[in-house]
């Protein structure tokens, strides 16, 4: 891994391949190695002739781990993503995000249009624009000493997936409780670049791509069929759909 600052924060990234470049931002609770390497994203992409630039987000992997809230808005994170670029000394690239990279990517794409050529927001769909998320269950989750305390399934599946992956708990309860926020709806509109949405035909995590693919101009979108939010990540059909619009 390599380092670079963003917003004083000392954030590790990693570069393979060679042609033109791609950034990839990873989701809640994952890094890049396991939302992009071990899913055979790294590989697909080098095989389709692409520069692969990968990070770990802040609070995340082997970055700087902050515990406040407000260190983890999508306007700064999508910062974080500019200030690699800048330290990378690239111009502009492709965008893609799952999850929450998906709504990092998103806002991205639009404060700073200029740096990003086509952006793939996935595992994100309509219910990003839900209004009132109830972060509580997750936070609570993260942060208890007692896992047989949780009762929420989902809240569960997170505090599991976080320990699986050996992240900081309580920079992920920060995290988690900043990007629950409401999202910058009013950002879409305003996004220039093109865009593909995509989610899982039973991602409930996510809701329609179609939908949400509605509120950015010209945007295209894509259901993958049959798979929930965490078997979409790695799906065939994903790859193919982002091939396809990379190459258009």
């Amino acid at each position: 891994m390599q380092y670079f600052e963003s917003d004083g924060l000392k954030l590790a990234y990693r570069v393979e391949g060679e042609g033109a470049p791609v950034l990839l931002v990873h989701g809640f609770a994952s890094t890049h190695r396991v939302n992009w390497i071990a899913t055979g994203w790294t590989r697909t992409l080098i095989e389709a002739g692409r520069r692969v630039i990968m990070a770990d987000g802040r609070g995340h992997g082997e970055s700087d781990k902050p515990h406040d809230v407000e260190d983890y808005a999508l306007e700064a994170m999508a910062g974080d993503v500019v200030a690699l670029l800048d330290h990378l000394g690239e111009p502009g690239v492709d965008l893609m995000g799952y999850s929450m990279g998906g709504m990092v990517s998103l806002v991205a794409a639009a404060m700073y249009p200029e740096r990003f050529d086509r952006v793939i927001a996935a595992g994100v769909g309509e219910r990003l624009l839900d209004k009132n998320k109830d972060a509580s269950a997750v936070v609570d989750a993260l942060l208890t000493d007692d896992p047989a305390s949780i009762k929420s399934p989902a809240a569960k599946l997170f505090r599991t997936f976080a320990e699986q992956n050996h992240q900081d708990r309580a920079a992920l309860a920060a995290c988690f409780e900043a990007v629950r926020a409401d999202f910058p709806a009013e950002l879409l509109p305003q996004i220039t670049r093109p865009v593909l949405i995509v989610a899982g035909e039973t991602d409930d995590q996510a809701g329609s791509a179609a939908s949400l693919a509605a509120h950015i101009p010209g945007a295209q979108s894509y259901t993958v069929p049959k798979r929930d939010h965490m078997k979409t990540v790695g799906d065939r059909a994903y790859k193919e759909a982002v091939l396809k619009f990379l190459a258009e």
